[in-house]
């Protein structure tokens, strides 16, 4: 697969079509995978709804790459379309995450945070990596820019993850571990707020 994404292709100058562009894709498409994997296992043993909630954003990123990688190369208005539904899916999470962060909050929870030091801290090299691989095409079109938002977004919600962990361990309460996943939610709700207004000019002029 490695070869597959990174060898030399038939000659395209445009940036969203580019091979590196493609390449990085399939690295943060295949590490974010990975990730949700381990940060789910992680979080429901650690009973970390800022994990689980991470673990979800992993999911949902592996997802957008896919979508990147199927639409590179097309016309703009595809790949816009692209990221609407990819702003949808961050307003999804953003829900969806707010809604599990209030039953933790009815129900209790008691996370353990040396699993979350751990995996947070391993979740926070990961999206670093893949923050800084996409860095350069950070000025793209939306889609791309759906892209590197998706990855510095998760490098600040691992930073804030590790706050909770730090939260937990230092107060022996849960409410550490419960903002924290409303943080995240408040960022991915903000991402995908900027995402589809980028989207949604390049329709209109596309």
């Amino acid at each position: 697969m490695a070869k597959s994404c990174c060898q030399t292709p038939e000659p395209d100058t445009a940036t969203h079509n580019d091979p590196r562009w493609r390449c990085v894709l399939w690295i943060a498409l295949i590490a974010n995978a990975v990730m949700f994997v381990v940060e789910m296992m992680a979080g429901v043993a650690a009973d970390s709804r800022s994990l689980q909630a991470d673990a979800l954003d992993f999911f949902g990123d592996a997802a957008n790459y896919a979508i990147s990688l199927g639409v590179a190369g097309m016309a703009l208005a595809w790949r816009a379309k692209a990221a609407l539904v990819k702003a949808a899916t961050m307003l999804a999470f953003g829900v969806w995450v707010i809604g599990y962060a209030i039953y933790g909050l009815v129900a209790g929870s008691d996370p353990e945070p040396q699993t979350m030091g751990v995996v947070g801290t391993l979740a926070l090299a990961t999206n670093v990596i893949v923050a800084l691989m996409l860095f350069r095409f950070r000025e793209g079109d939306s889609n791309m820019r759906s892209v590197w938002i998706c990855s510095r977004n998760d490098a600040i919600g691992n930073v804030a993850v590790l706050g909770a962990a730090l939260g937990v361990f230092g107060t022996g309460d849960a409410w550490p571990d419960l903002l924290v996943a409303s943080i995240m939610a408040g960022l991915a709700l903000w991402g995908s707020a900027e995402v589809f207004r980028h989207a949604r000019r390049e329709l209109a002029h596309g």
